[in-house]
């Protein structure tokens, strides 16, 4: 566990595609991976949908990771380390509508106090869910909508009313995401959510490469006070006349800056040593290595 200074830089963006089914769900979240990454070998599609992602394999030599029922969220969650741990950069998840009907359909099958049983399924959603979030990839996860209803009073009857489109998956799963586009049956996207404020309050747009690449530069931004610190640490690191001044510089350090900067301490460690031709560890602190 350790404090970091909030940076943009480090972002890896999670976001949502919601629509319904002829909507471009999974085109679009092809287009906007490729965005993010201007490499299809480095995308992988966890797909749900009966190999449906192998549909559009002429737009790119993108990896398809195929999974079947019971869609448990224990299954998600391999399925998510397994793409990882290939070296991906970018995952689709296609779609995580299963991951709750399948939650449903085991609740539905339980016997027992229904309540009760809630708090045994519940975990397992929400380790699923932390999973997407703590991913050090970016993941977009396509979620499947309906029409939803509610009943109004008309001549003392009750009679349904069209409200809109109603994501299919746990209610408030939208707030897990830093962005949540919602795409029509013409393929056009609005936002419900967007943190970045990239697409919040703009006329509907198509997605494209270019949505993903919009992201991507927003993701890398770096904050002027970023810049600042890093331009700091450097000087300060030449600044040094001495090895332990260096070596008090280093240990005075977070464990961030040792890590990012290891290499140019390691620097200016062999040039001070060459200059006063004193070994390092025989110095009082913390030797400096790049191993």
């Amino acid at each position: 566990m350790q404090l970091q200074q909030a940076s943009k830089k480090r972002a890896k963006i999670k976001m949502a595609l919601q629509g319904p089914s002829g909507s471009g769900k999974t085109y679009s979240a092809l287009l906007t991976a490729y965005g993010l990454t201007n490499d299809w070998s480095s995308i992988a599609v966890i797909d749900t949908e009966n190999h449906s992602a192998n549909l559009y394999s002429h737009m790119g030599k993108y990896n398809v990771l195929n999974i079947g029922a019971p869609f448990t969220p224990e299954k998600f969650i391999q399925a998510i380390k397994l793409c990882e741990s290939a070296g991906m950069k970018t995952i689709i998840i296609d779609s995580i509508t299963h991951e709750w009907e399948s939650i449903l359909d085991i609740h539905a099958n339980m016997a027992g106090n229904s309540f009760t049983n809630w708090s045994k399924l519940t975990p397992l959603h929400n380790n699923f869910v932390q999973t997407i979030l703590q991913s050090p990839l970016h993941i977009i996860a396509t979620i499947r909508t309906k029409q939803d209803y509610v009943l109004q009073e008309k001549n003392g009857k009750q009679v349904p009313e069209k409200v809109g489109l109603k994501a299919i998956s746990r209610e408030g799963i939208d707030y897990e995401f830093t962005i949540v586009l919602d795409i029509d049956i013409k393929h056009h996207a609005t936002a419900s959510k967007d943190r970045t404020q990239l697409f919040i309050d703009k006329p509907e747009f198509t997605i494209t490469s270019d949505t993903g690449k919009k992201i991507l530069q927003w993701c890398n931004q770096t904050d002027e006070v970023e810049i600042k610190e890093e331009e700091n640490i450097q000087i300060l690191i030449q600044e040094c006349s001495n090895i332990k001044d260096l070596i008090n510089l280093y240990g005075s350090s977070s464990q961030n800056v040792q890590t990012s900067y290891k290499e140019l301490f390691a620097l200016r460690r062999d040039q001070l040593q060459s200059i006063t031709n004193i070994n390092p560890a025989q110095q009082n602190g913390t030797y400096i290595t790049t191993r």
